[in-house]
Formats: structure tokens, C-alpha cells, sequence
């Protein structure tokens, strides 16, 4: 009997600790995007909620509620032709930074509440007008307006989906009018990028852009979307003397070999590893590099180099600036870094020359050139491929601690 029970115990723990490993990770509690998919009357709603970013920010928080508006209604929004910026903060204004599920809306204390928006966080929105009122109406509606004279200027239709307390997204009638979140907000264009990479540690990086003729394709790009990983100053004044060996089309090639002509924040590129093309792609060549992440850092990895993401200087649609410790070494124009065979084991008994020889002498190395520089850092790149597998402690701990009972318990 006390070994069918010890034997009972002991598959109980077992089976425990593999569904404790099995568990998902509360990291990834919810994902706007995904949950929007599953509703195809909210598809353009979902697809501004991506090219803005703003689905990035969302899927960062907790306690958040997203008030989306069905295609129909977007209609009047659109016809509005308002620049990616305008759409941003109008979209923001539909995003509570507080949980109101369907029940909470219809429960609301004194009947109305004052809920901040995302609009509000960003600081652009003047005064209180990024603050959204909800009123409990009778007949059980709830409306939601965006004036304090009681004005409603939208209402709540259906819950659509619910993580209680996490995330709650519910569909409201119409779009919130706000002049303030439509109103123009600067240029993208009216940026100066040397100067905002020259004040930030990246000096030596942006006066060597200005002499090049990559000034130009980085700013035909910032409107359209525009990312920079901008080498520290050390980094790049070590590089130096091997850039000045380059030719004219090289060195060209290397500075726009640092932009990549899409706005990528920084949630997104912790999120989206792989291959990514560049300003210097052109065809054949190639001019690419992988986005690898390991927890919270990122790194940047060619066949060359390794560098790390380590610090940020702008990340607002439609430009993101990153700096970087080491520069990026494109495999068009620099040789990977070979690692030496280790030397053949000495064979017994090897019969002697009954002669000596006098040996030639060894042939002189060649001169250092860029292609052969041994700025690679291959333990860089033995680390990256060490931590590309992520593990979660805590599940190993409670794993190793259930088997441990099973055994003692056996």
C-alpha cells in the first residue's frame, strides 16, 4: 500500500513539473495585431495599428484598453489624407492606458470616468485634450467623448476580445474627433542627421557622411522610412585609416551599409531576427547583415564583425538612430576571418634525411589591407551563436526541484 502511494506521489510531481514547463511565457500575454487578425471588419484598423508602430507600444503594456473602429467607420478618417504623423496621434487618442472591459464600462463609479489616452503620454497633446470622457447613458449605453460639456461623440458597440486586466479591445461606433491629435506635427525631412549624430557621440561617423555622397541617400530616405546603426567614435576613428584605403564606390558603399530603408524601432528589431538588406544593396550585391537579440540586446552580425546595439538617439516614425560599438564590415568588401587548422600531430618514428637541407626562406606576408584587417572579433560571434537559444530558468528550477521530491518521495 505505502508503494503504490509513494508511486502515486511520485508521477503526481512528474506530471506537475511538465505542465509547470509547458506553461507559456507571461511575456507574451497578448499581441494586438494578432488578436485584430482574427476580425476581418477591423483590417484597416490593424494595419494603421502596424505602420504607425503603435502596435509595438501596445503589446509593451499592460493594463491597457484599445478602442477600434470598424473599416466602415475609418472611411471618414482616410478621406482625411492626413500624414503618417496625424494618424499616429489620432490612433493614440483611441488608446486608454487603463483596463475597461465590458463590464467595467457598465459599472463606472458616479457614472463617468476620465481615462488618459496614449495621445496624452506621448506629451504632444496640449492641456488635458489627450483625456477621454466615458459616460454610463441610460438604456445601457456607454459614450465616449472628448469635450467635459458631456458632448458624446461615440459609443460602445461589443467587446471583442478580453485578457481581464491586461488588455480589453472593444469596438466604439465611430472615430474620437480630435483637432489636436490631427493637427501637422514636424517633418521627418526637417531633421538633421549629422547634427543630431555629432551631439550624441557619433561625430567622427557623421563628418565622414557629410564629404560623402551617402548624405544624399540617407536623406531621401527619412521620409519614407529610414534606420541608422551609428558607430561610437572610437569605434570609427580606429576604422579610419582602413576606410581612407577603400575606393571612392567603397567607402560610399560602407557608410550606407550602416542605414537600412525602413523605420525599424527597437521592439521591432528584438522581435524580427533575421537577414536585413540595406541602403548599399544593389542586386548581386548583396550588402546585408542578421539582426540577432539575446534577452534585451541586440546585435548586428556580418560575416566579419559583431556589433552591439548601445544606446538610442531617435526612435519616432519614421526614423529610428542607434548607436553601435563596433563598425558593421560587409562581406562585399571585407574578407570573413579564417580560423588556423591546428597543426598535424607529429608522426612516430619518422625516418630521418640522411642529408641536410637548407630550408628556403618563408615568403614575406603581404601588407595589411582592409580585406585582411583583423578588426573581426570571432568570440563576438562564438557568443551570439552560444545564446541564440533562450532558456527560462525558473521552468528548469521548478523542473529540477519536482524531480528531486519524485525521488525523494520514491
Amino acid at each position: 500500500m505505502q508503494l503504490r502511494l509513494t508511486a502515486t506521489v511520485s508521477v503526481v510531481v512528474v506530471l506537475l513539473s511538465v505542465m509547470v514547463f509547458l506553461l507559456p511565457n507571461s511575456a507574451e500575454a497578448h499581441n494586438i495585431t494578432r488578436i485584430l487578425a482574427k476580425y476581418p471588419e477591423f483590417s484597416t484598423f490593424n494595419h494603421l495599428l502596424t505602420v504607425t508602430h503603435l502596435a509595438d507600444d501596445i503589446n509593451r503594456r499592460t493594463t491597457i484598453t484599445v478602442c477600434v473602429v470598424s473599416n466602415a467607420g475609418m472611411s471618414e478618417l482616410l478621406a482625411k489624407h492626413l500624414p503618417i504623423n496625424s494618424i499616429k496621434n489620432v490612433l493614440s487618442f483611441h488608446i486608454l492606458l487603463d483596463y475597461f472591459g465590458a463590464k467595467k464600462l457598465h459599472q463606472i463609479t458616479n457614472g463617468t470616468a476620465l481615462a488618459a489616452t496614449m495621445f496624452q503620454a506621448t506629451g504632444d497633446a496640449p492641456g488635458s485634450s489627450g483625456f477621454v470622457n466615458i459616460t454610463d447613458l441610460r438604456g445601457g449605453k456607454v459614450g465616449f467623448g472628448t469635450k467635459d460639456d458631456g458632448t458624446v461623440d461615440a459609443t460602445f458597440v461589443k467587446s471583442v476580445d478580453e485578457i481581464p486586466y491586461n488588455i480589453s479591445v472593444i469596438q466604439i461606433s465611430s472615430i474620437l474627433p480630435s483637432s489636436e491629435a490631427e493637427a501637422p506635427t514636424p517633418g521627418p525631412s526637417q531633421t538633421n542627421l549629422t547634427d543630431l549624430m555629432s551631439a550624441h557621440g557619433c561625430k567622427v561617423f557623421a563628418e565622414t557622411l557629410l564629404g560623402s555622397d551617402a548624405e544624399k541617400t540617407f536623406d531621401d530616405n527619412i521620409e519614407s522610412g529610414l534606420t541608422i546603426f551609428c558607430p561610437g567614435d572610437d569605434a570609427f576613428k580606429n576604422f579610419l585609416p582602413k576606410y581612407k584605403n577603400l575606393s571612392a564606390a567603397g567607402q560610399q558603399s560602407v557608410l550606407e551599409y550602416h542605414g537600412v530603408p525602413v523605420y525599424q524601432s527597437l521592439s521591432t528589431l528584438k522581435s524580427n531576427n533575421g537577414v536585413m538588406n540595406t541602403l548599399a544593396t544593389d542586386g548581386a550585391n548583396k550588402y546585408d547583415f542578421t539582426v540577432q537579440n539575446d534577452g534585451e540586446d541586440v546585435t548586428l552580425k556580418t560575416t566579419r564583425v559583431t556589433a552591439k546595439i548601445t544606446g538610442t538617439l531617435i526612435d519616432e516614425q519614421p526614423l529610428a538612430i542607434f548607436t553601435i560599438d563596433k563598425v558593421l564590415l560587409p562581406k562585399e568588401l571585407f574578407k570573413a576571418t579564417l580560423t588556423p587548422a591546428p597543426a598535424p600531430a607529429p608522426v612516430a618514428d619518422a625516418p630521418k634525411p640522411s642529408k641536410k637541407h637548407n630550408s628556403p626562406p618563408a615568403p614575406a606576408s603581404p601588407a595589411d589591407s582592409p580585406a585582411d584587417s583583423p578588426d573581426g572579433d570571432p568570440a563576438d560571434q562564438t557568443a551570439d551563436n552560444n545564446g541564440a537559444v533562450g532558456f527560462n530558468g525558473e521552468r528548469f528550477v521548478a523542473l529540477g526541484l519536482s524531480l528531486c521530491l519524485a525521488f525523494f518521495f520514491s
